[in-house]
């Protein structure tokens, strides 16, 4: 009989008790650094936690047939000339594997882009770029030293 597989780890919320909160994750990430210079102080005890989460998605232009195709066409050129090269170390004539990798590969990528857009049948013609960002970045820290890392930073007023 197998061993028993261990329960898979789930993620479980941040423990502390807050010691100062930011606009930015840079302003939180300077004040876990301030505290990091400090010899004597745990930083293990801090975590940064992102509250308030959005997903913000940027259009940055818009979708058509020649940019699909063209953009299918040069990912699958690089893919074949890295199959090619890769093909042709191993063969006295490397010339041919190599034009061959990139024939086969634009063929590939340009079938590759063009399925998968040709079966949106127009309700995303656009691209896009996706990023998690919070409203407000608090730093927590264990209650044993959560008392002095607040002192600390109120005295360093990192805004």
């Amino acid at each position: 009989m197998a061993p028993p597989r261990p329960a898979p780890r789930t993620p479980t919320p941040p423990e502390g008790w807050p010691v100062g909160s930011f606009r930015s994750y840079a302003k939180a990430q300077e004040a876990v650094d301030m505290l990091s210079d400090l010899d004597e102080f745990p930083v293990s005890d801090l975590t940064i936690v992102g509250v308030d989460l959005m997903q913000v998605e940027k259009v940055v232009g818009r979708l058509t047939w020649g940019k699909v195709l063209g953009g299918g066409a040069l990912y699958g050129a690089w893919m074949g000339l890295f199959f090619g090269l890769l093909l042709g170390l191993f063969q006295e004539d490397w010339v041919s594997p190599l034009i061959t990798g990139v024939a086969v590969g634009v063929i590939f990528g340009v079938v590759a882009a063009a399925v998968p857009y040709a079966m949106q049948n127009g309700r995303r013609d656009f691209a896009s770029t996706t990023s998690i960002v919070a409203g407000r970045y608090d730093v927590l820290c264990a209650p044993r030293t959560a008392e002095r890392a607040r002192d600390i930073l109120a005295r360093k007023a990192i805004r």
